[in-house]
């Protein structure tokens, strides 16, 4: 059966054809839709797990048990997660276990633009690189097996575009593969330095074992052209991008596209490269390819040319291998007009925002998340954002450092305060073992926990205090409060507060301000466009009465898109507005005014 899917539908397609048992993940773009997906599947047991590092070791553990299991997670996400990958290349699989990294070239949702190839021959782990949907499905499908049949981890490589892409995917039906019988071998799986040893000679025998298999693997091939001029080496969504480039070519180009791609197959490379008269290799940031190929002794044409930062095109890899100008695209004479990243009409992080950039002698360490977007003007609030939970971790460096005589600002104004920033997912992701070492340390930040009871930047995933399964199903719902106080912070330190009721908000950022030790203010409305909640203020608005207002343009400071300015007069879009009233309540002339009321 053929079907349209993106590389992530394909590949959630894959691993259930393949009879994978159990997957985890945590969201992040761009790989979120893959467990989405896999959790559609009843024969599979799904679960967003807690971070990535919980992800692969769920999976892990399941794999030693005797299941086909994966965890899926985006570049930044094996960060996380490498504690547990590295040694788990050293215990191996039982059963299959697929770890899928998705990375993000051209950072279109990311702090950073790092190339996770280079995890493979760090964590000697074999490596697959689809480049279309169809490879996603194939190679995910045939996975688990290569995993067990070399007992190791494999590492499934993709990227933005091929995971959001869409193609016609040729489909089949599931194989039911057996749980295999698990056998206590704790030379094998309880890695205390004498077994790590002994496992330490199997990695590297694995690896000579890998190199054959990648030297006489199906997924690493050859398109010879009828002359054989030019060679081009690639893999991934490169390989589509050189296919392009080079098509006026014609016959004169030939192609060694690689799918496995750790260990790369070294005599492939050489037989290929003897066999054109020019190289190139054609990949997206790091000179993965290109590196072992000239420890080859083979002469290429590379990043020389090729940028090594953002994502590449078919127009880019012409104009830097072929010298062809610039092609003009399809496009309008008229300039699209700016929309800059800010927080949704109606968003709940808006009123702490408005309240916290008030106070000039406070640094603000913020987080991963829809609240990093409060560093945007007018609002203008966040001094760093690191990785997930940094939010919390960096506020204590800053508070120690802010804390001793003479530290202060460039300007020499001192900071008296020091603000963390995190949203409910990222404080159960990595936030929690800040918290306490804030407490531990007696450190005199404030905390804010914007609860918006989802995941909501990557798409609105269940998190541990939604009270909700990846499948729906009704669970314990985390009590943020209670955990708080449970990591020590003192019961009269943590404060709930409605962050639409703005009088109420500035009397919590008041006392977190005022506060000697930790103290924690938790937010408590959900997300703006959860769909439960707009179904709940389908007639709720804010008008603005033009006989009150005076112009004074205090209102344009909460950064609410859904207020303009309009040859002179203050207008509020009311197919935008949510009715949240943060703008009512700061205009100083009562010019605003809610309409509708809520259905919560």
């Amino acid at each position: 059966m053929k079907e349209i899917m993106t590389g992530n539908e394909a590949i959630a397609r894959g691993a259930w054809e393949a009879g994978c048992h159990v997957a985890a993940a945590y969201p992040g773009t761009p790989s979120s839709e893959i467990l989405e997906n896999v959790s559609r599947y009843a024969e599979i047991k799904s679960e967003w797990s807690t971070n990535e590092k919980v992800a692969v070791e769920v999976a892990a553990g399941a794999s030693l048990a005797g299941a086909r299991s994966m965890a899926a997670m985006k570049h930044v996400g094996l960060n996380v997660a490498a504690d547990p990958l590295f040694t788990m290349s050293y215990i191996g699989s039982n059963g299959g276990f697929v770890v899928i990294t998705a990375d993000d070239p051209g950072l279109f949702s990311s702090q950073n633009e790092q190339d996770n190839r280079w995890y493979a021959p760090h964590a000697k782990l074999p490596m697959m690189e689809p480049s279309d949907s169809q490879e996603c499905l194939d190679f995910m499908r045939d996975a688990f097996g290569i995993s067990e049949r070399f007992d190791a981890p494999l590492l499934f490589r993709v990227t933005t575009r091929i995971c959001h892409s869409k193609s016609v995917v040729e489909t089949g039906a599931r194989v039911e593969v057996p749980i295999k019988p698990y056998v206590k071998d704790p030379g094998k799986t309880v890695m205390a330095p004498a077994s790590a040893k002994r496992r330490r000679y199997f990695l590297e025998e694995r690896e000579r074992r890998l190199r054959k298999f990648s030297n006489d693997c199906p997924y690493n091939w050859v398109e010879w052209g009828s002359v054989r001029k030019i060679g081009v080496i690639t893999s991934g969504i490169s390989y589509q991008h050189a296919r392009e480039a080079f098509a006026e070519l014609g016959g004169s180009v030939s192609f060694l596209k690689l799918g496995f791609t750790h260990p790369l197959p070294d005599e492939t490379i050489k037989k290929f490269a003897s066999e054109v008269e020019t190289l190139y290799v054609v990949e997206e940031n790091e000179p993965y390819i290109e590196s072992f190929v000239r420890q080859l002794g083979i002469s290429c044409v590379g990043k020389s040319a090729i940028p090594a930062v953002d994502e590449l095109n078919s127009g880019i890899v012409k104009r830097a291998l072929l010298g062809a100008g610039e092609e003009r695209a399809y496009g309008v004479d008229a300039p699209p007009p700016p929309r800059p990243p800010v927080l949704c009409p109606g968003c709940s992080h808006r009123g702490i925002f408005y309240e916290i950039a008030k106070y000039k002698d406070v640094v603000v360490s913020s987080d991963i998340g829809c609240y990093t977007l409060g560093v945007m003007p007018p609002l203008g609030v966040a001094d760093s954002v690191i990785c997930m939970g940094a939010g919390v971790s960096a506020g204590i460096g800053f508070s120690k450092v802010f804390s001793m005589p003479g530290a202060a600002r460039g300007d020499g104004s001192a900071v008296k305060k020091v603000f963390g920033v995190i949203g409910d997912s990222t404080f159960f992701h990595s936030g929690v073992t800040g918290l306490i070492d804030a407490v531990v340390n007696k450190s005199g930040m404030a905390l804010f926990i914007m609860d918006n009871r989802t995941t909501a930047m990557t798409g609105h995933q269940d998190n541990p205090g939604t009270g909700r399964t990846i499948a729906g199903e009704p669970t314990c719902r985390i009590d943020l409060e209670a955990l708080c106080v449970a990591c020590g912070v003192r019961r009269e330190n943590v404060r709930l507060v409605d962050p639409y009721d703005l009088t109420r908000v500035r009397e919590a950022v008041r006392e977190a301000y005022d506060a000697g030790d930790i103290y924690v203010i938790i937010t408590t409305r959900p997300c703006a466009l959860i769909k439960d909640v707009t179904r709940g203020r389908e007639n709720v608005s804010c008008q603005v009465d033009g006989d009150l207002c005076v112009k004074c343009k205090v209102c344009l400071k909460v950064g609410c898109p859904a207020i303009s300015l309009r040859e002179g007069a203050v207008e509020i879009a009311r197919m935008m507005c949510n009715g949240c009233a943060i703008c009512a309540q700061v205009c100083p002339k009562n010019a605003i005014s809610k309409v509708g009321e809520f259905n919560d």
